[in-house]
């Protein structure tokens, strides 16, 4: 199954934020959207990188109420990790495994946002593939027999 497949179900709407936007705003986004992380994107569309609910936790464990008052673009992940529509879920999943990260950034060949995927848009993939092979062979088994 290709990730394409995956947004194609799941939409492929993105919740960002921008560099300035602060910790407040941003945890009050993540808890009306129900999400685990933000893009921290530019007005023209550049992701710049990722605020996670495990960022912020970290950030409050090592720097107290201090993290209160940094923004987006100061407490971000810049390093991400990304696929393309055309990736394979089990790639994406293994990446996530690998890299031990929970979001992956989706980007066409241009580098423009395609959407966004989690660990649990993956897998609930990867379940629906499996249920779907099974079920292929349980057809094939009955009319072979």
């Amino acid at each position: 199954m290709l990730i394409s497949q995956v947004l194609k179900a799941k939409g492929t709407q993105v919740i960002s934020v921008r560099p300035g936007d602060g910790i407040a705003s941003i945890t009050r986004t993540l808890a009306q959207h129900r999400i685990g992380a933000v893009l921290v994107v530019e007005g023209d569309g550049t992701v710049l990188g990722i605020v996670s609910e495990r960022d912020i936790v970290r950030a409050l464990a090592g720097m107290g109420e201090a993290v209160m008052r940094m923004t987006a673009g100061q407490l971000m992940t810049r390093v991400l990790f990304t696929v393309t529509p055309a990736s394979l879920v089990q790639d994406a999943l293994q990446l996530m495994t690998d890299r031990r990260v929970r979001h992956l950034p989706v980007l066409k060949e241009d580098g423009t946002l395609a959407g966004l995927v989690s660990i649990g848009d993956l897998v609930k993939a990867r379940i629906a593939e499996a249920e779907q092979e099974a079920e292929e062979l349980k057809a094939y088994v009955a009319t072979a027999g």
